[in-house]
């Protein structure tokens, strides 16, 4: 059984439409989601209801693999997606693997390769962090347009990790990063190897969904918030640099207004989920479901479709 990858932009119902194919097929997920690995961020990750037994998290008793385990200190990226995600495939041979999530390098990173690059250094991320603190996110991306052009144009100015990553390829190596890659970045999955289905809507619904989305998160978000700011974590660590958190804590500050933090964050939202579908549309061998409203969502039969197509696919490929 190959593995089936659910993608797509942000709220396009890829958790759901999993859980439903699990059922069916007595399967496990593995969350491509860069942010819900985190412990204690539920509602603003739109992490799946769970709980921990025996060491696995389940969620309506289906394994739901590499969410709610990561301290929010610490940084999680696609080389340790990979390790992860293959050693989880290996503890689950007889069953069917089903990757749900938008982190679309994390998905790559697992189905095609990533190149082998310099690791980071204290020196360098203290450097670099005291580059962000004078001069900003524009700054900082200024910088690595000023080194690396090719990778500031492929990475947007407000995406701090990436843009500190890049600069510091180049700190470590005196090459631009976009020189140490070897061209995995643009090679696309062996369809022998997986089955990929990309969730789509039309873009007015979608828009409709994320604001729908951010109404209902917003209260449990500045729940979770509070809670850790008043442990003692500062805005800064890196799971609250997760999009929406840093609204949800200019509004507990009182810095913006409700309403201006539920606007912002339903803006970036939308942001996010353009750059996700300009991801995922350059995979040409999955089968893309574009949805033109509501009614057309229905993870039962959708998962019954994914079966039948998936299963056709693989006779086709004498796999």
């Amino acid at each position: 059984m190959k593995p089936i990858v659910i993608c797509g932009p942000t709220a396009s119902g890829k958790t759901d439409l999993a859980l439903e194919l699990a059922r069916q097929t007595g399967g496990i997920i593995v969350s491509a989601d860069s942010r819900q690995v985190y412990k204690r961020l539920t509602a603003g990750t739109a992490k799946p209801q769970g709980a921990w037994e025996n060491g696995v998290y389940l969620t309506e008793g289906i394994p739901y693999c590499l969410v709610d385990f990561l301290d929010v200190t610490e940084i999680f990226n696609a080389g340790a997606f990979r390790k992860c995600a293959a050693e989880i495939a290996a503890q689950y041979p007889n069953r069917q693997v089903i990757f749900a999530g938008g982190t679309g390098m994390y998905l790559h990173a697992y189905f095609v390769g990533m190149d082998e690059l310099p690791a980071g250094t204290p020196e360098t991320r203290e450097k670099l962090s005291k580059l962000l603190a004078e001069k900003g996110k524009a700054g900082l991306h200024a910088a690595l347009a000023e080194k690396d052009p090719a990778s500031a144009a492929a990475i947007p100015p407000g995406n701090v990790q990436r843009t500190m990553r890049a600069l510091e390829l180049y700190l470590l190596s005196g090459r631009p990063a976009s020189e140490l890659k070897s061209g995995l970045f643009f090679q696309l999955p062996d369809p022998k190897n997986s089955f990929w289905v990309y969730l789509d809507w039309d873009k007015a619904i979608l828009s409709k969904r994320i604001a729908q989305r951010t109404e209902s998160i917003f209260d449990p978000m500045c729940a979770e918030t509070k809670a850790l700011l008043a442990e003692g974590f500062l805005p800064d660590v890196p799971a609250l640099k997760s999009l929406g958190y840093p609204q949800v804590i200019q509004y507990l500050s009182g810095r913006i207004s409700r309403q201006a933090a539920l606007e912002q964050i339903a803006q970036l939202t939308r942001q996010y989920a353009k750059r996700q579908r300009t991801w995922f549309n350059r995979y040409q061998n999955a089968w893309k479901i574009t949805f033109g409203c509501m009614a057309d969502f229905c993870p039962k039969e959708l998962a019954a479709q994914i079966r039948s197509v998936g299963e056709f696919r693989h006779k086709k490929d004498g796999l």
